[in-house]
């Protein structure tokens, strides 16, 4: 089964209510205010949010405006282009450089360290020599459940044992991921909770540690969210955006959950991209984000092909 297929099957809860709603919708009607009003009211059900859902369906006022449409059949393929607009963003990740290195953050149950072991799969599929450093060193069993996904992977990892310093977890994986060459260091972290100050001056410290080390090196900050969360998960980005910045978002169980909107909403008003999606279980479930791919796998009918 190919990623596209998967992520249409991963959509598939969001597309029970989203994608029935919008067929009855797009079903070659007039453009009256019943249908903008309808449109918005579905995009939040959706949790794309009333704020996004409000400027997605003014952008589509206005794009109808502009090409002179004449039934919503017209309007919906307007609405496709607006989307994938709207989520588009640097999603590959930044790795310029030898070795270039992953920060991987986020509350508690999201997934980070299933995560981290995905995301290095992904990578050494491609090519490259990976290395994990366990800098969660507190939450019982993340050393060895990092391990596991190490294994699984194939990368190399740098360890100490529990309670251990995090900040030092990351010098360590630093030198030792440019004396065995690797292509990319992906260090892990604690659950935090933005609110937890003790927790984000930690993660300063990993920062600087970062900054002292690999002064030259690429340098992305991912946050994990869980999709299930919805708009919870991006009152979550926004603190994590003000406390620590952010160069990405890994959105994971988007197979979980009918809320898929979210990943419109977290684009628009974080303006950080979407660097991976995750829609299951396995070692291969979790990809790199395409928009395009995305809004169509959103609006395709699960048989014969047809768009909604």
């Amino acid at each position: 089964m190919s990623f596209f297929q998967k992520l249409k099957a991963g959509l598939s809860k969001t597309k029970e209510g989203m994608l029935k709603n919008l067929d009855g919708l797009f079903g070659g009607h007039k453009i009256e205010e019943a249908f903008y009003d309808e449109l918005e009211e579905i995009l939040i059900m959706s949790d794309v949010g009333a704020v996004v859902s409000e400027k997605v369906v003014s952008r589509l006022r206005l794009a109808v405006k502009e090409k002179g449409c004449r039934d919503t059949a017209e309007a919906k393929e307007l609405l496709k282009e607006i989307l994938v607009e709207m989520i588009q963003g640097e999603a590959a990740l930044d790795l310029s450089t030898k070795p270039s290195i992953i920060l991987v953050i986020g509350v508690n149950g999201v997934g980070k360290t299933t995560t981290i072991g995905k995301m290095a799969y992904d990578l050494i599929q491609k090519g490259k020599k990976v290395l994990l450093g366990a800098a969660d060193t507190f939450r019982a069993a993340a050393i060895d459940q990092l391990q596991i996904w190490a294994d699984r992977a194939g990368a190399d990892m740098v360890k100490h044992t529990e309670g251990s310093d995090p900040a030092a977890v990351v010098f360590d994986a630093i030198t030792a991921g440019k004396a065995r060459g690797a292509d990319v260091i992906i260090c892990d972290t604690a659950g935090r909770l933005h609110n937890k100050k003790n927790l984000m001056d930690e993660l300063s410290k990993i920062t600087r540690v970062i900054g002292r080390e690999a002064p030259d090196c690429a340098v992305e900050f991912l946050l994990v969210l869980d999709a299930t969360t919805g708009q919870n998960a991006l009152n979550q980005a926004k603190e994590f955006k003000n406390a620590a910045g952010l160069t990405g978002i890994v959105l994971t169980k988007l197979d979980g959950t009918a809320r898929g909107g979210v990943v419109i909403a977290i684009k628009e008003e974080l303006g950080v991209p979407i660097k991976y999606i995750g829609v299951g279980e396995g070692i291969d479930d979790l990809q790199p984000f395409d928009p395009q791919e995305f809004v169509q796998a959103l609006f395709e009918k699960d048989q014969g092909e047809v768009t909604a």
